[in-house]
C-alpha cells in the first residue's frame, strides 16, 4: 500500500507541474549517481542495469533542469566553498568496470563532457571476481527451471516476467545475509558455470583499464579486492581489501587512487568502522548506497549517499523523482503515518 501511494505522489508531481516546487524544498544541492550496467539490450540481461534510453534520459534531464555534472572532487569543493550561491550538481559513478561502460556508455558521456568514475574491484579485470550476480542471471536467462539448492527453493521460469521475478527473490534472499553468498558455489558448479568466463565477458581487462584511466573525463577508484560485504570481515582482511586493491590500482594504472566505492554500500555491509579504514588508507572520499543528496552542511566524505538508477522496476517518473527529492519526501511523510 505504501508503495501504492508513493507511486501516487510522484505521478501527481509530475503531471501536475509541481516537481520544481518539490525540487526546491526537498532536494538537496547536489546528488551522486549510481549505475551499474548501461545495456543496449536490457530485456536479454532481464533488466538489471540501466537502458541506454534511461541513461541519456537522465543525462538531458540533468541538462535542461540546470545541474551542472562535475566530478566528485569538484562538488564537494564547490559545496564547501559557495556558501549556497551557486547551483545543483551531479556526480556520475560507474561500480565494478563494466566492458559497457565504456563501449556504450563513454561515447554518450564524451557528448555531454561529462566527466565520472568507475569504481572497480582487483579481482574484475584479474578475472578472479566471484560474480555471483553475473551467475543467477545467466542462469537464469538461460534456463526454464532454476533450482537454488541453499534456499532449498526451484523456480520454473519460462517467461521473461517469471525469470526476473525469480532472479529478484533470489538476489534479496542474499543481501538479507552476506555470509550466503558462499553458499550459491554448489549450484554454480552443479551447473557448469564459469565466474571467470563471465567475468570476461562483462568486465574490462587490465590494458583496457589502463586506457580508460587516461581519458581525460574518468577517474578510477576502489572497491576492494573481492567485492566483499566488508562487514563480514575480520579487522584485517577488511582493511586488506581496501588497502591491497589501491595499491594493485596505483600499480597497475601508474595514478593516485582518491575514491573508494562500498561494495553493496547499505548499513549491513559498511559502517563506521570501514570508514575509518577508508580515511587511514589514505582515500579522499567513499561512497555508499543510502539513498539520499548532498547539503550545503558538511558532509561525511566517507560516508556520502548516492540515488541509483536503473534496475527492474526503474522509470523516467521514477529517476526525476529520485534526483527531485519527491520519493524521500513520500517516505518521510508516509513513515510519519505509521
Amino acid at each position: 500500500m505504501k508503495q501504492v501511494l508513493t507511486n501516487g505522489m510522484i505521478e501527481m508531481a509530475r503531471w501536475s507541474g509541481l516537481m520544481p516546487a518539490f525540487r526546491k524544498i526537498f532536494a538537496g544541492r547536489a546528488a551522486i549517481l549510481m549505475f551499474h550496467e548501461i545495456q543496449q539490450d536490457s530485456r536479454s540481461e532481464l533488466m538489471t542495469g540501466t537502458s541506454v534510453a534511461l541513461f541519456e534520459y537522465s543525462l538531458n534531464w540533468l541538462r535542461q533542469e540546470g545541474w551542472e555534472i562535475v566530478s566528485l572532487a569538484t562538488c564537494l569543493d564547490r559545496l564547501a566553498s559557495d556558501s549556497g550561491a551557486g547551483g545543483r550538481y551531479a556526480v556520475l559513478t560507474f561500480d565494478d568496470g563494466y566492458r559497457d561502460n565504456v563501449a556504450t556508455a563513454l561515447p554518450i558521456l564524451e557528448r555531454y563532457s561529462a566527466p565520472f568514475t568507475i569504481y572497480v574491484p582487483t579481482g574484475a579485470p584479474k578475472r578472479t571476481l566471484q560474480a555471483w550476480w553475473l551467475g543467477l542471471r545467466e542462469m537464469f536467462r538461460s534456463e526454464d527451471t532454476v533450482t537454488i539448492d541453499a534456499m532449498d527453493r526451484r523456480v520454473h521460469c519460462p517467461r521473461l516476467r517469471e525469470k526476473m521475478a525469480g532472479l529478484n527473490e533470489v538476489t534479496e534472499w542474499i543481501h538479507q545475509d552476506y555470509n550466503r553468498i558462499g553458499m550459491l558455489a554448489p549450484t554454480f558448479n552443479k551447473a557448469g558455470l564459469s565466474l571467470s568466463a563471465l567475468n570476461e565477458a562483462y568486465f574490462l581487462d587490465e590494458r583496457e583499464l589502463q586506457g580508460l584511466a587516461r581519458h581525460p573525463l574518468v577517474s578510477i577508484g576502489g572497491h576492494t579486492g573481492s567485492h566483499a560485504a566488508l562487514s563480514c570481515l575480520d579487522t584485517e582482511s577488511a582493511r586488506a581489501e581496501m588497502a591491497d586493491n589501491r595499491r594493485y590500482l596505483e600499480q597497475l594504472l601508474q595514478l593516485p587512487v582518491q575514491h573508494f566505492a562500498y561494495p553493496y554500500g547499505d548499513s549491513k555491509a559498511c559502517g563506521p568502522r570501514e570508514a575509518g579504514f577508508a580515511k587511514d588508507i589514505g582515500f579522499s572520499t567513499a561512497v555508499t548506497t543510502r539513498h539520499g543528496h548532498l547539503s550545503d552542511t558538511k558532509s561525511d566524505h566517507f560516508a556520502l549517499p548516492r540515488i541509483g538508477v536503473g534496475g527492474q522496476f526503474d522509470t523516467t517518473a521514477r529517476f526525476e523523482a529520485r534526483i527531485s527529492g519527491i520519493q524521500s519526501a513520500a517516505h518521510m511523510l508516509l513513515g510519519s503515518q505509521r
